[in-house]
């Protein structure tokens, strides 16, 4: 009989136990999901005032020399008091490494930035005969600079990334890929755009370009 009780009361205290704990979860869950949606809320406030901020931009943005949609544009700014000397030469050394598999139909965004930075750079005063860009390109960021069979054939689309890196190459561009990269990424010099120049490593490029002044833009659209 005496163990007939002690099971009994074992038994009330267990299920004590378990019902307190699924209390516990059950709470626990709760807070949990009015935190995901509180974040929800706030994620869906910061694209929408990004997207208002993005319309704002395409209103009154400005291409002085290459326009590659929205983020490429130039926002006016007046009474501007820090001016960059036109008569010096603006060797600008591009690094690209992304790219967005995901939406290959899309112009390549580290593409964009590129033509973005030299937009700026004529917007503030400098000729566009003194800007000299040079675009290193190694992992990813390969894939936007192959032929458009190669890139048909691997997509299953056409590359949307040649009139913009023609643009580029009017402008005087020079266009450099890295031979490791190359490996590894399964992109053979047949692949690429026939103005490319291959280098052993992207590396080697970047510390001779720069012993040699230009200055390294390591572009990050993500």
């Amino acid at each position: 009989m005496k163990k007939q009780i002690l099971f009994f009361l074992l038994g009330l205290m267990a299920m004590g136990s378990y019902s307190q704990s699924s209390s516990n979860v059950s709470e626990n869950d709760s807070i949990a999901l009015a935190e995901a949606k509180a974040d929800s809320i706030k994620m869906e406030l910061a694209i929408k005032k990004r997207m208002e901020m993005f319309a704002k931009v395409a209103e009154i943005a400005i291409f002085p020399v290459i326009e590659a949609g929205t983020f490429s544009g130039v926002v006016p700014v007046e009474d501007v008091t820090e001016i960059p000397n036109p008569d010096l030469d603006y060797k600008l050394l591009f690094e690209l490494v992304e790219f967005d598999d995901e939406d290959p139909g899309k112009v390549d965004a580290s593409l964009t930035e590129v033509a973005r930075i030299i937009n700026l750079h004529v917007a503030s005063g400098i000729p566009v005969e003194k800007i000299f860009p040079v675009l290193v390109v190694h992992a990813g960021s390969l894939n936007a600079f192959t032929t458009n069979a190669f890139y048909k054939e691997k997509f299953k689309m056409d590359n949307p990334n040649l009139k913009l890196i023609g643009e580029l190459e009017d402008l005087g561009a020079k266009f450099i890929s890295c031979g490791q990269a190359m490996f590894f990424f399964e992109v053979d010099k047949e692949a690429l755009l026939p103005m490319f120049k291959v280098s052993l490593t992207a590396q080697t490029v970047l510390s001779s370009y720069q012993m040699q002044g230009y200055v390294k833009y390591r572009i990050n659209t993500r």
